[in-house]
């Protein structure tokens, strides 16, 4: 098992190339679904999730070459196995996302509940509930969802869809299966992701039609039958924030190309509240920090607001900011595993409910700490960077999930990291 050592007190220079996002490259794989035509992504990053996904597609009967560009071409005309078995997706809750694409274009199809990071509920019943009303019969059974269309119907049917919570991965689930299906589907209480609107735009090149994506309405008109497209995955905001809070935190001046400044507002309106200096235009932001900032309290929310994907990476920065600080998380009742891995490499953090107060120290110490979930992964990483001493940190398999080649990305802008087999 893959470990970081870490011996911290560098600062940071330099530029680095923010990857694809995760979390758009996840659903635009499945959208491929969707048409027998060729479809090539570009800026694909390189993830364990995104092997994991290809890997599930190829097993449908989908040939999908990743190439060392970042280009994927896929085509999913052979497609013969409308099937996502557990085996192949216990690790990635993202797996759901085929049950909207397989249903729409074959009426049929079987996908195992989801797996992933162990941060808390993220029930699969919304899911269920807004394809069942597009007229889909589902049935839960030996954990797999089964789904099918009525006998005598070939397609869905468009409708009126109001989540009981704003769902990034339902949003996308009814988007693709919507694409496909008769008539209009109006999608209320919608997700406003950047990856939501990334995601649209591709559909939109194959042939859907869709507008308010970007909004809390989403108007989708059905079509019967999409082809292929060539699109580009837009940058990873949380990988964008990740760094961003790694050299707000060590210091140093580090231009981030490819990173979306319009996408990660909130973020850096706290950093620079902290003290940073934070410049942007058209493909890049640069930050410039001085090291101890001023620890800012913030509260996660749905897009736009603070998102949930850096709480953790945010509170290692306040760990040795100056003052006292809040953070709340209102997304996962998990949340908060990182914290005891922090109070090891000598963080003040106590945690009530949902809130965690901080008390910025001067300075932290290397220990052997251990990566409970993806973001808990990054924050750790954030801290080993700036402790005294050797950190080191374990079951970086989380971290390999949602972030392309972490560590060298950080050497080449002068951290002393490495990744230990």
């Amino acid at each position: 098992m893959d470990k970081l050592k870490i011996r911290g007190g560098h600062r940071l220079q330099g530029t680095l190339d923010v990857a694809g996002a995760k979390n758009a490259a996840l659903p635009e794989l499945c959208a491929a679904l969707l048409t027998a035509e060729p479809v090539t992504l570009s800026n694909v990053p390189r993830l364990q999730d995104v092997s994991t996904m290809l890997k599930l597609i190829r097993n449908m009967g989908v040939t999908a070459e990743h190439q060392e560009d970042g280009r994927v071409t896929l085509d999913a005309g052979g497609l013969n196995n409308p099937e996502a078995p557990y085996d192949l997706v216990k690790t990635m809750r993202a797996s759901v996302l085929a049950l909207g694409p397989l249903l729409a274009r074959f009426g049929h199809a079987k996908v195992s509940l989801p797996g992933g990071c162990a941060i808390g509920s993220r029930p699969v019943d919304q899911h269920i509930k807004g394809l069942q009303a597009m007229g889909a019969q589902i049935t839960v059974d030996h954990g797999y969802m089964l789904a099918s269309l009525p006998a005598g119907r070939s397609r869905l049917k468009g409708t009126h869809i109001t989540t009981d919570m704003v769902t990034v991965t339902g949003t996308e689930n009814f988007m693709m299966a919507a694409a496909l299906a008769e008539g209009e589907t109006v999608l209320e209480n919608a997700a406003q992701e950047p990856e939501i609107g990334d995601l649209a735009e591709m559909l939109i090149k194959m042939g859907a039609r869709i507008e308010g994506h970007g909004t809390r309405r989403i108007r989708i008109q059905g079509v019967e039958r999409l082809h292929g497209c060539q699109h580009q995955v837009v940058a990873d905001r949380i990988e964008t924030g990740t760094f961003l809070c790694a050299v707000a935190a060590t210091g140093g001046d580090v231009v981030l190309r490819h990173g979306r400044a319009d996408h990660l507002e909130v973020v850096i309106d706290k950093l620079r509240d902290a003290g940073a200096r934070i410049e942007s235009g058209e493909g890049f932001i640069r930050i410039q920090s001085d090291g101890r900032l001023k620890a800012q309290s913030f509260r996660t929310t749905e897009y736009p607001g603070f998102p949930t994907d850096m709480q953790a990476q945010f509170m290692a920065l306040n760990c040795i900011s100056q003052g006292a600080s809040k953070v709340t998380e209102t997304i996962f009742e998990n949340r908060f595993m990182h914290v005891n891995e922090l109070v090891r490499l000598g963080a003040h953090i106590q945690i009530d409910g949902k809130v965690s107060v901080v008390e910025g120290v001067q300075k932290l110490s290397g220990a052997v700490v251990m990566a409970t979930d993806l973001r808990a992964s990054a924050s750790l990483v954030i801290a080993g960077l700036v402790a005294e001493g050797e950190t080191i940190v374990d079951r970086i398999y989380h971290l390999d999930r949602g972030y392309d080649r972490m560590e060298l990305k950080l050497r080449g802008l002068g951290a002393d990291i490495e990744r230990v087999k």
